[in-house]
């Protein structure tokens, strides 16, 4: 039935937002936590696969090095690194994800209701 592709679709949709939020609200959280020396900064994506199926994925980031000798992870020069992440490019992705995400609430609630005028309509 054709209305079934269509709400798998939307719920395609909804998933991949979420994904996008979650990776967004990741990458954030971890701006300004301090990295333990060798271990590797990372940024979360999300990785699409065939068919609409999404999964979260960390790659590998550049860090950047903030002077502070007296912090408990601070290396042997007195350097805290840090996962580079651009906060400004990471608030946009929630801000279209959450508009996004929204959208296809709409759509899901627009057609759901379609349907249930649809079988009052034959039930008459």
């Amino acid at each position: 039935m054709a209305i079934d592709s269509i709400l798998d679709t939307v719920r395609a949709g909804m998933a991949q937002e979420r994904m996008r939020l979650d990776a967004a609200s990741r990458n954030i959280a971890n701006a300004n936590t301090a990295l333990p020396v060798g271990v590797e900064a990372q940024r979360w994506q999300v990785d699409v696969g065939k068919a609409f199926s999404t999964h979260l994925q960390a790659v590998p980031v550049p860090s950047r090095e903030v002077s502070d000798p007296g912090h408990p992870l601070a290396d042997a020069d007195g350097f805290v690194r840090y996962a580079r992440v651009d906060t400004v490019q990471e608030m946009t992705t929630l801000m279209t994800a959450s508009r996004g995400y929204e959208a296809n609430v709409r759509s899901f609630n627009l057609l759901r209701g379609m349907t249930l005028r649809a079988l009052e309509i034959g039930a008459k």
